[in-house]
């Protein structure tokens, strides 16, 4: 009798929650379509994942628009800054390794960076250094599609004047990534690209996650689009040793929530490293600041989150995770006319809403 009972009750709770599965799903499917309803165009694929598994993934529009192929689940996109994530775990890594410190000056391994001396690892991490960002120069423009070692990418702006004295003040910078880049190579003695292979792809399984190319032959890969007036065009060029360490990386919604789990799980990183990169830190006048090392750190629907976005010619990318509910949510666009930042930020508020509506 209790046996039955139990059996009865279970098919029930199955029964409730296959049907708040689908009404989630649903919900998300028109939230979607709603800010995304050309299906014939670029397109983006969205995923949520609750405590390590996910519970909606769906791709919409076209992969390449020349041969009518659609995205799915699997597409290789380009993430942008995002790759930001990558570099700051990767210094977090040798510095666990006690190959650095993140409080060393850049002077340290770059004699003659100008002012090196007082700006550290951490500034480069936090967007406080004050160094020229690379992508407001007028003269981007004749490097961006040539081949450019981190080396002559960081003598590109190492002279520029500096905007304000490391610590002064936040403001979002590319260049700090390119050093922090180079950075890992003196360092590690590999490439940028290699140390990302060997110490983060490889060790958790990423297999369809890369180092940027246009030659290589990468299976599923997503294609870039612009929109002007006449409709959409293939993605301006550019030579991906140009965003290096700030922006030159690829992935797919698979491998960056095999990402996400590692990251929770201290599979790369000790909790000392981990907690460094989640902090908020302070400005030299002692104001807080909403960046850690890679992450913006912001409230959501009342909860503390993760956040980051990335943009590059041809697409654009954005993550949140969100700690107290395990909640991950990363939206990936192959048009850069598709910013998913805003429509991936409120599918992280809806599926919290639901969450604490089910308990």
């Amino acid at each position: 009798m209790l046996r039955g009972f139990l059996v009865i009750l279970a098919c029930n709770l199955f029964m409730v929650a296959a049907v708040q599965a689908q009404k989630l799903n649903n919900q998300l499917d028109s939230l979607i379509l709603a800010a995304m309803p050309d299906q014939q165009g670029p397109g983006a694929a969205f995923m949520v994942a609750r405590k390590g598994e996910v519970i909606y993934q769906k791709a919409f529009g076209k992969a390449n628009l020349e041969l009518g192929v659609n995205l799915s689940n699997e597409s290789v996109f380009q993430l942008g800054s995002m790759t930001k994530q990558f570099t700051a775990v990767a210094i977090l890594l040798l510095a666990q390794q006690g190959k650095l410190k993140v409080n060393d000056p850049i002077s340290k391994y770059i004699p003659d960076y100008p002012g090196g001396d007082k700006i550290t690892l951490h500034h480069l991490l936090t967007h406080t250094s004050g160094i020229k960002d690379f992508t407001k120069m007028k003269a981007l423009a004749e490097i961006a599609q040539k081949e450019m070692t981190p080396k002559m990418m960081v003598d590109f702006f190492k002279d520029e004047p500096v905007d304000f004295a490391p610590g002064e003040r936040f403001e979002y910078n590319n260049s700090g990534y390119v050093l922090l880049g180079y950075l890992i190579e003196l360092v590690s003695g590999v490439t940028y690209a290699n140390f990302i292979q060997q110490h983060i792809f490889d060790r958790l399984g990423m297999k369809h996650s890369y180092y940027a190319s246009d030659r290589k032959v990468i299976d599923n890969r997503a294609y870039g689009y612009q929109k002007k007036e006449s409709g959409f065009v293939n993605k301006t060029a550019i030579n991906f040793s140009v965003p290096f360490a700030s922006g030159a990386l690829m992935s797919t919604l698979g491998d960056l929530l095999k990402w996400q789990n590692a990251l929770v799980n201290n599979k790369l990183l000790n909790t000392a490293e981990t907690q460094q990169a989640f902090s908020r830190y302070k400005l030299n006048n002692g104001e807080l600041f909403n960046y850690g090392y890679g992450w913006h750190i912001k409230e959501i629907g009342g909860l503390t989150v993760r956040t980051h976005g990335g943009s590059i010619f041809g697409f654009k990318s954005m993550g949140v995770y969100v700690p107290g509910k395990d909640i991950y949510v990363v939206g990936l666009t192959n048009c850069d006319c598709n910013s998913p930042t805003v429509l991936t930020e409120n599918i992280a508020r809806l599926v919290i809403t639901e969450t604490l509506k089910s308990k």
